[in-house]
């Protein structure tokens, strides 16, 4: 049968649009929709030819539906052709191809950061020649792959590199909303379907003709296809009858019509043809040419002979005609030879955990735990690779295939577990219902995934606490000897709803219940036991545990980072894991783990709080009230707007983040989740301060811990040490003030943290009574390695500093902390805290103009830079805690010598510590 793309007619508007993107300068995109068979693989084809004309490189990939699930498997048919080029690129983009191809144990990257790793693939590539990416059956591809080519098909302009879609209407794709330029391919009219049919078919009798162009309505496979079927009376007792098909869906009617074909092969080429389709060989010459990973069919010409196969001209092999052909040879086929070519795909596929384990379970009808445990091992390497939604799917067909009820709860379990963490509590609860009604409820598997539902969705800490410790103590009385995943699981349930509900004797009969296990108890259970919980009092050493903890990240699924992560925001440590969260976060939104997604959002914010970018906060966290709204997570909606709360407090927003509180509070102290009410305590401490109303300050402050004192498993209480101190302070509590900063130091807070090291200082340096003390105490804070790490603790201090100056050592020695208070404010955004800080300043007699004309110069980011370079930190160490590059740190450095009026980083600590006093003089 000859080719479409060399007799098409009636497609002179589509071959004009193409001509036009084919021999358009630069880089774009473009999506061919259309019905089944309406010719978008012959359009495909047709640009082909016009590339090759242009001297195009091309690469040619098809979705594949039995692949739809296996993460980033359609975007290697693009990139494995591209291979050589990967040692001309950057170490951290090879890393992200290490990952995506299986070579490398890190956590695998974001969208973007794979997106942008593939653009420069592609340019490299496209550098001596242009290059052109052709997608047939689009609409099969994996979501990962989609999310990718639709990042890479919107940023290809200024590129050679050019990628065309093909994608079948009705079926819905990630495509849909890639935003790319798209090309309807329609069927054609009546008049040129009946030119394509005569050329194809001279000489039909016209009550054929007829019957043909009236089922076709203008499809070309179907007027291709037909008239033999029609002319050889399959369709019914003659050709003017057709019982039983006039009126089938079309797609069914070409079925039938590749049914019959397949009917008269040998078994031998039926097996070969079910082979290729279940493991997605491709149509047309658009199959994957990476050697290996598809079945190759063999002495299959027999069907090429009748029309079904073609073969690749480029690799000799077998390939389908056409996409409805392979599901054809798939749906014609019985279930026992579908699964027995499973089966023999299963062994072929042994080396890839996840393919194997899908052709294994297709192949599996009874109980059978090698599959079960094949199938479980496919759903780990699944979530480590952001699929947490496809390791769902693949625990629960385990759990239908376990031999033992006992393995069954158990990876019923697994699935609810994966499921709440991907953010699916309905589908969590329905997996629940469903090992309950085998009788197991009750058994630890279950509990974990009740518990997480009650937990997560409406915040039940009580009766999901009381839940989960009988399930622990159940498992140690049973006697269990060895550490298990469901045990884990459950402690770190148990340790996370400890730590929202915040009750002294919760926790205190936790670590004795968690003692009794000893060994049985995991490291990282440990580190957020001792993190989680009291930080004060179990703190010690946790940042150099969650430092050897993320050293292995390969090994981590996403919930462990998100609780180390956790772990390092109780010990200030935050900022330098976040580029790993950020890259994250993106991936696990869409198919990953969504509820951890919604964690790491919470810390990135916290961390962008902490560091002063508060625009970027507000940003992150809108981003996450949306995605906990649209996905009813009302725990972490809450916990969302307790942290914007927190935000417009220290912007001075008073009325909005009141507002906030009142929310969170009322949703929060009923249900016994102090770990909500102590953030609201802390809006409330946080907003007060802002105005200088310093005794509803400290009215706030002391509900979350008393004066000389840290509550026990109160988190706030130590990270309120500073508004607590001023607000005792600035009402008259001298004494309390300074009995809090020293039960501070003899608490060893300066030891548990960066931040805490700043604010004990501060906090002493505020209260002592003593000048050269208090000098001493401002010292070690305003010098602290980590201090510009945290600007507006810093700039708190450096205030109190100056107004402390101003009165003992007079105006010139205020002048200086005090620029460098009210600059910080206003590059925060911190109004009122500004405005404090320049009537200090105008006390000195300085105006405030001037006094700041060299500071403004510097740009918020050149200044940050500035300063931790005067302190010390090479480029590369600023670069990790600014989230740049070593050569933009440098770059920046380069632009403030010159405006300091330097030529060393020497120098840079003199120069900012002059710049201020010589405005004044």
């Amino acid at each position: 049968m000859e080719s479409i793309v060399r007799t098409m007619v009636g497609r002179e508007s589509e071959q004009e649009v193409l001509s036009a993107f084919v021999a358009a300068p630069e880089g774009r995109a473009l999506v061919l929709r259309g019905d089944a068979g309406v010719g978008k693989s012959a359009l495909l084809d047709h640009v082909v030819e016009l590339a090759a004309a242009e001297k195009h490189r091309m690469i040619r990939a098809a979705g594949v539906e039995a692949e739809s699930e296996l993460p980033f498997a359609g975007l290697h048919q693009f990139l494995y052709p591209l291979l050589n080029h990967l040692d001309r690129l950057d170490d951290a983009h090879r890393r992200v191809f290490d990952v995506v191809f299986g070579r490398g144990e890190d956590t695998p990257p974001s969208v973007m950061t794979l997106g942008i790793a593939v653009l420069d693939l592609l340019s490299l590539a496209a550098s001596q020649q242009p290059l052109l990416l052709l997608l047939d059956d689009g609409q099969w591809l994996d979501t990962s792959s989609t999310e990718v080519c639709g990042f890479v098909g919107r940023r290809l302009t200024g590129s050679s590199v050019k990628l065309v879609v093909g994608l079948r209407s009705g079926v819905p794709s990630g495509f849909d909303t890639a935003a790319l330029p798209e090309l309807p391919v329609t069927t054609l009219s009546e008049k040129v379907a009946e030119q394509l049919l005569d050329l194809h078919h001279p000489g039909l009798d016209p009550r054929i003709r007829r019957l043909v162009l009236d089922e076709a309505q203008g499809n070309p496979l179907a007027l291709l296809e037909l008239p033999p079927y029609v002319r050889g009376g399959r369709a019914g007792r003659n050709a003017g009858e057709l019982p039983g098909y006039t009126g089938v869906p079309l797609p069914l009617r070409l079925q039938q019509v590749y049914g019959a074909r397949i009917d008269s092969l040998g078994a031998g080429v039926r097996t070969e043809l079910l082979r290729g389709a279940l493991d997605g060989v491709g149509a047309g010459t658009a199959a994957d040419r990476t050697r290996g990973t598809r079945y190759r069919m063999r002495d299959a010409d027999e069907a090429v002979a009748c029309g079904l196969l073609d073969i690749d001209p480029l690799t000799g092999d077998f390939v389908f005609r056409h996409p409805l052909v392979r599901s054809t040879v798939v749906q014609v086929a019985t279930p026992n030879e579908r699964r027995a070519a499973h089966a023999d795909l299963a062994r072929m596929h042994r080396d890839d955990v996840e393919r194997r384990a899908t052709h294994l379970a297709a192949s599996t009808v009874d109980p059978d735990e090698e599959v079960a445990a094949a199938l479980e091992a496919a759903a780990d390497s699944a979530t480590r690779r952001g699929g947490s939604v496809t390791a769902v799917a693949w625990l629960t067909r385990a759990a239908e295939l376990s031999e033992s009820r006992e393995e069954r709860s158990r990876r019923l379990g697994s699935a609810a577990y994966v499921a709440g963490h991907s953010g699916r509590l309905d589908h969590a609860r329905q997996l629940v219902l469903s090992d309950t009604g085998y009788g197991t409820n009750d058994s630890p598997s279950s509990v974990v995934a009740s518990g997480y539902v009650a937990f997560f969705e409406d915040g039940d800490v009580r009766s999901s606490q009381r839940q989960v410790f009988a399930a622990i103590e159940s498992m140690r009385d049973s006697g269990v000897r060895e550490p298990n995943e469901v045990l884990t699981r459950l402690i770190d349930l148990l340790l996370a709803i400890n730590q929202y509900a915040s009750d002294e004797d919760a926790w205190e009969r936790t670590h004795e219940l968690l003692d009794s296990l000893g060994d049985l108890v995991s490291s990282h259970s440990r580190i957020y036991q001792d993190a989680w919980g009291d930080v004060v009092r179990r703190g010690a050493g946790v940042r150099e545990r969650v430092d050897r903890a993320f050293a292995s990240l390969g090994d981590l699924e996403p919930w462990d980072v998100t609780r180390l992560a956790v772990a390092a925001y109780h010990v200030d440590t935050l900022s330098q894991y976040r580029p790993h969260l950020q890259r994250t976060v993106d991936r696990e939104v869409e198919t990953g783990a969504l509820a951890d997604a919604m964690t790491m959002l919470h810390l990135i914010m916290l961390d962008q709080i902490a560091v002063g970018e508060w625009d970027e906060a507000e940003r992150t966290g809108q981003r996450c009230l949306e995605l906990t709204t649209t996905h009813r997570h009302t725990l972490f909606v809450l916990h969302t707007q307790a942290y914007l709360g927190l935000l417009a407090a220290l912007r001075g927003q008073v009325e909005q983040a009141r507002e906030l509180q009142a929310t969170v509070d009322t949703w929060a102290r009923p249900r016994g989740i102090g770990f909500l009410t102590q953030i609201a305590d802390t809006i409330g401490t946080t907003a007060a301060l802002a105005e200088g109303d310093y005794e509803a300050a400290y009215l706030h402050a002391i509900g979350i811990t008393p004066p000389g004192t840290f509550t026990p498993y109160a988190h706030q209480a130590p990270r309120t040490l500073l508004d607590l101190t001023e607000a005792a302070l600035h009402t008259g509590r001298t004494d309390q003030a300074h009995t809090h900063a020293l039960a501070a130091h003899q608490a060893g807070l300066p030891h548990l943290s960066p931040r805490l090291a700043l604010i004990t200082h501060g906090a002493l340096a505020m209260t002592t009574p003593d000048p050269t003390q208090a000098e001493t105490h401002y010292h070690h804070a305003e010098n602290h390695p980590a201090a510009t790490t945290f600007p507006f603790e810093l700039a708190r201090i450096r205030l109190a500093h100056g107004i402390r100056q101003r009165h003992t050592q007079g105006r010139n020695a205020a002048r200086h902390p005090l620029t460098l208070a009210a600059e910080a404010f206003e590059r925060l955004g911190a109004t009122t805290w500004a405005q404090r800080a320049r009537t200090e300043l105008r006390a000195t007699g300085a105006t405030t103009h001037t006094s700041t004309a060299h500071l403004t110069a510097l740009t918020w980011q050149e200044r940050r830079i500035a300063d931790l370079a005067a302190g010390g930190l090479t480029n590369k160490e600023i670069g990790e805690r600014m989230h740049l590059s070593p050569r933009t740190v440098s770059s920046h450095l380069y632009r403030v010598f010159p405006k300091l009026g330097i030529t060393s980083r020497a120098a840079l600590r003199d120069a900012l510590g002059r710049m201020s006093d010589d405005q004044n003089v």
